[in-house]
């Protein structure tokens, strides 16, 4: 099957606009911190065994950029320094209950936001959507596993 010569702009148009979507299920909403800081949540959320040297890394930022994140995360209660338990030099960031109260508020607006433009789909859209979307993912696994292999390191960015 030829792929249509427009379909890497489509799908652009259709990342844009769901960036909109999850972005507006934000911004409806008093959020207390900004999209970056979100993002160090989620991702230390994600990370148990996280330090801000691995957080920098993630970022693609200076770890002093990102221990400044920290920082303010760990002023407004939403993160916590600890030392860890296997080696008491190192120390591990971790999210606050506040923060993952506010990860899984922001996680089902942005659900609830996503399945009110899906129910004005029709269902076997839907159902192709599904396929496409696990098809790309799949196709930018290999291509992320495959890029990482050969590709030599960016310089890190500051946040």
């Amino acid at each position: 099957m030829e792929r249509p010569p427009n379909l890497a702009e489509a799908i652009d148009a259709a990342a844009e606009a769901l960036l909109g979507v999850l972005e507006g299920a934000a911004s409806r909403h008093s959020v207390p911190v900004s999209p970056t800081q979100l993002r160090v949540l989620s991702l230390v959320s994600g990370r148990p065994d996280v330090n801000v040297n691995r957080l920098a890394e993630l970022l693609d930022v200076v770890p002093s950029s990102a221990s400044r994140l920290c920082d303010r995360l760990e002023a407004t209660g939403l993160l916590r320094r600890v030392a860890d338990p296997r080696d008491r030099r190192e120390v591990r960031l971790v999210p606050t209950a506040a923060a993952e109260a506010l990860l899984r508020e922001l996680r089902e607006r942005r659900h609830r936001a996503v399945q009110a433009v899906l129910d004005r789909m029709p269902a076997r859209g839907q159902h192709e959507l599904l396929l496409a979307l696990l098809a790309f993912g799949q196709a930018a696994a290999m291509a992320t596993t495959t890029a990482a292999g050969s590709e030599s390191d960016p310089p890190a960015r500051t946040a």
